[in-house]
């Protein structure tokens, strides 16, 4: 089995989001937006906190009006994870979030308007070391490039894409990212692959407007799948019509898998069949729910019969093998004289999933000191 991603990214230049980088081999960062009222200071606060509390590594607040700009700046006093401003046409938007500590500026120059308002917003990021996120969409392409191709290709987003690179590039700005978003799949993927051709700035990965819960994980994660697997993505946001805190889990889930980022306990778990001593849908379940908390990344497999299960746990961190009345249990590959009794499995993995946990984290802490110690 793979310890470490086979996979090689496509080299890209970074750049800096607060203090997250994007791009230039930096871990892929897994960012949602919340879905508030961006006035309600207090609701979006909470709901900005819950997201990094989940493992958001950064944050997009829509800002449409002056009074939503006025609630930015509340906002960003009182959140820790860098925030991206949500900017569209008014270009005074972007020059006041800016000044009010906006870590990033999604924006399309192409609809700022007039050269001069654009150059307004570009001297400012410049002067404030903000980036800027160039955002196209196959749903709102320029409307002569909607008559030109007749509908959304991945050409037509590339061309959407290149044309406002082309005005920061014209004003000498390269700070900034670029997403080429559509809810087609094969559109998406396309029109990333084109892009990544074209220039070595950093992508932002999304299947827009992907779905529920459901069928917009399932969307985003062949689509994203597809592209991460060839290396193609710096940033990586999950669209869903859902609480934004599912985004996250699901970014860092298919990040997981492609063993691209660690972060939490990487469940393996059997379906289930008539072989199971005990109920491994139940179990498992529950389990996800009790250890949501602990970011320590970790191998736990919950099998429910010894047919797989000893071969899964001798690659896991812990591991469980079904077996009458009482499971086997396997810790870092080893089979312990200890078995779990099947009426109480719940309660004992999580025990030992917890010890474990701290044990590496101690270890960790250890060994940064030792190596704070050398430098100095």
């Amino acid at each position: 089995m793979f310890k470490e991603s086979p996979i090689i990214r496509r080299v890209s230049r970074q750049i800096m989001v607060g203090n997250v980088p994007v791009g230039g081999g930096a871990p892929i960062t897994v960012q949602s937006m919340t879905n508030t009222l961006t006035t309600d200071v207090d609701a979006t606060v909470a709901q900005i906190n819950a997201l990094e509390a989940v493992g958001a590594d950064i944050v997009r607040v829509s800002v449409p009006t002056m009074d939503a700009a006025e609630a930015f700046r509340a906002i960003k006093k009182q959140v820790n994870v860098p925030l991206v401003a949500d900017i569209h046409f008014d270009y005074r938007i972007a020059l006041k979030v800016a000044e009010y500590g906006a870590d990033c500026l999604r924006i399309n120059p192409g609809n700022i308007g007039r050269i001069d308002r654009v150059r307004s917003v570009v001297e400012c990021a410049r002067d404030n070391n903000i980036p800027i996120r160039i955002g196209v969409n196959g749903g709102s392409l320029e409307k002569d490039i909607q008559e030109k191709y007749t509908e959304p290709t991945a050409e037509a987003l590339l061309e959407s894409a290149m044309r406002h690179v082309d005005i920061l590039d014209k004003l000498n700005f390269h700070e900034f990212k670029v997403s080429v978003k559509a809810s087609d799949v094969f559109l998406a993927v396309e029109s990333y692959k084109l892009l990544a051709k074209q220039i070595d700035n950093p992508l932002h990965l999304g299947i827009t407007e992907a779905g529920g819960l459901r069928s917009g994980s399932v969307k985003s994660s062949v689509g994203l799948g597809i592209l991460l697997a060839q290396g193609i993505g710096d940033t990586i946001r999950i669209s869903l019509a859902a609480d934004p805190i599912e985004e996250i889990k699901v970014g860092f889930d298919i990040l997981k898998s492609l063993k691209l980022r660690s972060r939490g306990i990487n469940l393996i778990a059997c379906p289930s069949c008539s072989r199971q001593e005990f109920d491994v849908v139940a179990t498992v379940n529950a389990l996800e729910q009790r250890i949501e908390d602990i970011m320590t990344p970790m191998d736990v497999s919950i099998i429910g019969c010894i047919v797989n299960g000893p071969g899964e746990a001798m690659v896991s961190d812990l591991g469980l093998t079904g077996s009458s009345k009482k499971s086997g249990f396997y810790l870092d590959g080893i089979r312990q004289k200890e078995r779990f009794d099947n009426n109480n499995l719940v309660d004992q993995l999580e025990q030992r999933i917890r010890a474990k946990a701290h044990a590496i984290n101690e270890r960790e802490d250890e060994k940064n000191k030792i190596d704070f110690k050398s430098v100095d």
